[in-house]
């Protein structure tokens, strides 16, 4: 019974957590109240005042549960690429899928949290700053690794050619959100193979298009 009991209360947070992911991405962090979820979901107050104590605990796992479905929408398809400049192909693209897809109803989350909090200190900025960074670092880690590799040309700076790859992936979304821009996404994957071929190399180019056909045999098969 008690076995039971968990697997029912891991299920309605799991619930939970998905709408309030969703409802955050659209009407921001702060837009989260335990009354209004309690409406979206169809629990007392007192159902979803069980599992999370406090507006703040609520914020803190919502960003949590948008943690886990980036890792799993983004990083982890792009880490099953090879290393080095197939693999940063990749990390741009899932993201752009991620988005493009309708992961959630407001774009990228973490884009949304980070504008509304970018200016507000405590445990909430922090946790989603630390999160963006982990990203901008992942971007920056691979086209070192590309660059050792010799698939990007030795003078590539990795730390500003992720900056610049970010850059390419907020404008999309923006476009998107706020301008209804149906184009931006395209116009990021293109912005992107571009800045990627400015500094890839003979080796880098190959390793990409042997990846590209392997990915396409896969489809076909």
């Amino acid at each position: 019974m008690a076995d039971k009991r968990k697997l029912r209360g891991a299920t309605a947070r799991e619930a939970i957590l998905s709408a309030a992911v969703d409802a955050a991405s659209v009407e921001g962090l702060e837009g989260l109240t335990i009354g209004r979820l309690s409406q979206k979901v169809g629990m007392s107050k007192s159902g979803l005042f069980a599992h999370f104590g406090s507006k703040q605990e609520l914020q803190l796992a919502a960003i949590e549960c948008a943690r886990a479905i980036f890792l799993e929408k983004v990083v982890a398809p792009s880490e099953a690429q090879p290393e080095g400049l197939p693999r940063l192909y990749a990390m741009e693209s899932s993201w752009i899928d991620y988005v493009q897809d309708s992961t959630f109803s407001g774009g990228c989350f973490f884009a949304a949290a980070s504008a509304e909090f970018d200016g507000r200190p405590g445990p909430i900025r922090e946790r989603i700053a630390s999160l963006t960074q982990y990203w901008r670092e992942l971007l920056e880690t691979e086209a070192a690794r590309a660059r050792e590799l010799g698939h990007l040309d030795q003078e590539t700076d990795p730390a500003l050619l992720a900056f610049q790859l970010h850059a390419f992936l907020q404008e999309a979304n923006w476009a998107y959100q706020l301008l209804g821009d149906r184009m931006a996404f395209e116009q990021a994957r293109a912005a992107t193979q571009g800045l990627l071929r400015r500094f890839a190399t003979p080796e880098g180019i190959r390793k990409t298009k042997e990846r590209k056909v392997v990915a396409a045999r896969a489809v076909v098969a």
